[in-house]
């Protein structure tokens, strides 16, 4: 292995590791860019797999087939491309419509998937999250008043 292969490795892992915590962020543009560092070194991870550069393309005149570059792995960079491209149109447009309609770009917390989650797993005695006999807080579906349905009056 040499200092290049060495060097690649570390960049591409680095691009890997900020690209996931840039997904793991509640903003909606920092998971943009968190999906385009990655693509950008899924990209760089396939190109480092073909092999070493500088090989000419295959041309059919009687050379060697070991000497000649394999063509897969620049096709399947083109498509991570396309593709990351597709995907990153997509995920703008959430963006900027979330944008216009919240105002903000952070991702809330789901209230009513908090208290699912509590119903199935109930707190224990000695649990970081509260004291022992310590009841849930309330949640806003529980504080509201419900609809009435047909035929009844409000």
């Amino acid at each position: 292995m040499t200092t290049l292969d060495l060097t690649s490795a570390v960049v591409v892992g680095g691009l890997f590791a900020v690209g996931f915590h840039l997904l793991l962020q509640r903003s909606l543009m920092r998971l943009l860019f968190g999906f385009l560092v990655l693509g950008h070194s899924t990209n760089l991870l396939i190109l480092l797999a073909a092999g070493p550069p500088g090989r000419p393309p295959v041309t059919g005149h009687g050379q060697d087939k070991a000497s000649f570059a394999d063509p897969l792995p620049q096709a399947m960079a083109l498509t991570a491309i396309v593709i990351t491209f597709g995907i990153s149109i997509l995920l703008l447009a959430l963006v900027y419509r979330g944008w216009l309609m919240l105002g903000h770009d952070e991702v809330r917390d789901d209230v009513e998937d908090r208290r699912l989650g509590e119903s199935e797993h109930p707190r224990r005695p000695g649990d970081a999250a509260g004291e022992p006999g310590e009841t849930p807080e309330r949640t806003t579906r529980e504080t509201t008043r419900e609809t009435p349905g047909k035929g009844e009056e409000r």
